[in-house]
């Protein structure tokens, strides 16, 4: 069953199946932030508290998701021919204190890895190994306050929990205030003596405000509408008129059933129902073409999705031997209907009503995949993992944005759009165990990402950016009760035959033709005596374009595409103890997490700045009362979570345009304190 024994072994030496454990004790806001405990992640955000992070893996800028598989407790998260980007998938409503482990496959090389797993796919897996009832409140900078429940029965196994968030803020600037809240809530079964069944249910909603990018001359000058000191500058923004809101509800029943050959069959079906708004405004006032005689109406982008999904996904190891060992072959397929609404308009500067339509779509889109997977250990030594995978696409467009007349006279101003897409995708690693504890694994697979429904043509075979990653490593797991060491490095390259990268004149990424990568990474883990806890990871990787046709092994040549990081450092470290005091016993935890991030290339030749931020955290706790501070940024640098390189005009409607490009960027937050107080109420005895 899943979430219980031991990790199954890794399909290459970047799939994690990372217990989050201890780390917990570094300070998170989110449970997308657990991302930061695989190698080579960065993440950022320039739309809110509640807009879904930019994802940044192995080279990739992969939006909010379109280059990364999103799935949790096996339900499909990315959301097909978003407004916002093709892929979006948003995590914030998964409660972190629920998440027990975080499988990361870095690159397209397990067969069950499906649409959008380019980069590579992040799975959550829920579970809540300590029993009882937990209530947290929290207080801090900038009006903060989360109050956080989690209950799990002592009578049921830690697959059995309900979950309750609830977080709001004002933001540490202007226009940056924020409001969610979200339950989730599983139940497992028995049924009979070989069977489970488990039912995920979860809910949520989110409002939140943005204060989007602002220009670096600007700012310099101090022309920005806020206070004059640097920092009044610094947080301040050009368009109040920016943020969204979203609602998400997800429901799952999973059926697991043991069989007599040692195999095993899990069934699941699951629905996701979904909505969002959002609004942002990059150039200001610079790309509207107004009424003859009137002014520029401004730039704003609303960005609208809704839309539900229905699937069923399976597989089936039968369980068989083969030269006198076990053999595991596993056998899965995937049934998805997604029925979205898509629509991106302009709004006007001045009340914020629509004035111009982009795109209106009803996208409806059917993916049937299946995928066989084998292991075999054909001698001692060596194991062979690897396998196909076979996904077909169907897309139905019902496009409501189109005119009213054309050449030969009035029309409907819609149109109908069909298309079909089939995709095989063979994946392959060899590990050769050269002592018990140390293997080398080298993995070569194919990959995919569908097609966006709004750019399709009527009765196209639809393409697919289809991706060739290769990747050779060394990993070691090793230790006793007390000491548990982990280590990992590899190389690799990827080459895409689709990318894209962010345009801010249309607010989301745009198709850029084929790109490469080249990168390695190393990480180590270290657990002493359930006390310390100590993870650290270096990645660096080069993204370009490669040159007309240039060959495909002049990986360091081309254009190098912009806004991905090239150099990566993390460091997250805990320590736990108890003291006796007064003979009263008083458990203790200190913890830091620590991110490194090299410059970013900018467009023309520019490069961001570099970034170094260092969290903290510390609590004791006695009997069973908790009280916590965790300070977030604690040096209280100034730095930009993102930053871009572009022609823009925010002095107003009727200003001359410039057309010489410049800095832009969106403030990341100034020190951050939060105070905590967690009550636990019939738990468990254990360690804090």
């Amino acid at each position: 069953m899943r979430g219980q024994g031991a990790r199954p072994p890794p399909v290459a030496a970047g799939d994690f199946q990372i217990q989050v454990g201890q780390l917990a004790d570094v300070p998170r806001k989110s449970a997308t932030e657990l991302l930061l405990l695989a190698p080579g992640v960065m993440l950022a955000n320039h739309g809110g508290e509640g807009h879904a992070e930019t994802v940044f893996l192995r080279g990739f800028d992969a939006g909010e998701g379109k280059d990364v598989e999103f799935r949790l407790n096996g339900v499909p998260l990315n959301e097909v021919s978003h407004a916002h980007g093709h892929g979006y998938a948003d995590t914030y409503f998964i409660i972190p204190e629920l998440v027990d482990t975080l499988r990361v496959t870095e690159g397209p090389y397990d067969p069950a890895q499906g649409d959008f797993g380019v980069a590579g796919t992040v799975e959550y897996q829920l579970a809540l190994k300590r029993r009882g009832l937990m209530v947290s409140a929290s207080y801090g900078s900038f009006t903060s306050r989360r109050l956080a429940l989690v209950w799990g029965p002592h009578e049921t196994s830690e697959a059995t929990f309900v979950g309750l968030l609830l977080r709001e803020g004002h933001g540490f600037g202007p226009n940056r205030a924020y409001a969610n809240a979200g339950v989730m809530a599983q139940g497992e079964f028995r049924v009979g003596d070989e069977a489970r069944v488990r039912v995920l249910g979860a809910s949520y909603g989110a409002r939140y405000s943005s204060a989007g990018v602002i220009r670096e001359t600007d700012q310099v000058a101090g022309r920005l509408d806020c206070g004059p000191s640097e920092d009044e500058q610094f947080f301040c923004l050009h368009d109040p008129n920016q943020g969204g809101a979203g609602q998400r509800h997800l429901g799952s029943v999973e059926l697991m059933t043991r069989l007599k050959s040692g195999g095993r069959f899990i069934q699941q079906g699951f629905a996701v129902l979904r909505q969002m708004r959002s609004r942002e405004n990059f150039t200001g006032f610079l790309k509207d073409v107004p009424p003859e005689g009137e002014s520029q109406r401004g730039d704003n982008t609303e960005q609208y999705y809704t839309g539900s999904t229905l699937g069923l996904r399976g597989r089936y190891t039968p369980g068989f031997s083969a030269w006198g060992q076990p053999q595991p072959l596993e056998l899965g397929y995937v049934g998805r209907f997604d029925d979205v609404r898509t629509r991106s308009r302009r709004l006007r500067d001045r009340g914020g009503a629509p004035y111009l339509t982009l795109f209106d779509n009803q996208v409806k889109v059917t993916n049937l995949g299946a995928y066989v997977s084998l292991k075999a250990a054909p001698f001692s030594g060596l194991v062979l993992r690897g396998g196909v995978r076979l996904d077909s696409f169907l897309f139905a467009v019902e496009d409501e944005n189109r005119p009213a007349q054309d050449r030969q006279g009035a029309r409907i101003p819609s149109e109908a759009i069909e298309a079909y897409g089939l995709t095989l995708s063979p994946r392959v690693t060899a590990e050769a165990r050269l002592t018990p504890r140390l293997s080398w694994l080298t993995s070569v697979g194919l990959g995919a990402r569908s097609s966006d429904a709004a750019a399709l043509s009527d009765s196209e075979f639809a393409p697919f950016a289809r991706v060739f990653s290769a990747e050779t490593g060394l990993g070691y797991a090793g230790g006793g009760e007390a000491l548990t060491v982990e280590a990992r490095g590899s190389v690799f390259a990827t080459r895409v035959s689709q990318d894209f990268v962010f345009n801010e004149e249309a607010g989301r990424n745009q198709p850029v033709g084929a790109s490469q990568r080249v990168g390695a990474f190393a990480m180590a883990r270290v657990l002493l005596l359930e006390r310390l806890d100590v993870q650290a990871s270096v990645a660096w990787a080069r993204a370009s374009l490669p040159a007309s046709g240039a060959s495909p092994w002049k990986l360091f040549e081309g254009e190098v595409l912009p806004y991905i990081p090239q150099l990566l450092g993390r460091l997250d470290a805990s320590v736990r103890g108890e003291v006796t005091l007064l003979g009263e016993r008083l458990g203790w935890n200190v913890a830091l997490g620590h991110s490194s991030i090299g410059p970013k290339p900018l467009p023309l030749g520019r490069f961001s700045e570099p970034i170094f931020l260092f969290d903290a955290a510390v609590r004791g706790r006695w009997k069973a009362v908790e009280l916590g501070l965790t300070v977030e940024n604690l040096l209280d640098a100034r730095w930009r979570e993102s930053e871009f390189n572009y022609v823009s005009n925010f002095r107003g409607p009727d200003a001359p345009a410039s057309l010489l490009a410049t800095r832009h960027f969106s403030a990341g937050a100034p020190r951050t304190v939060l105070g905590t107080l967690t009550v636990y109420l019939d738990f468990e005895e254990a360690h804090p």
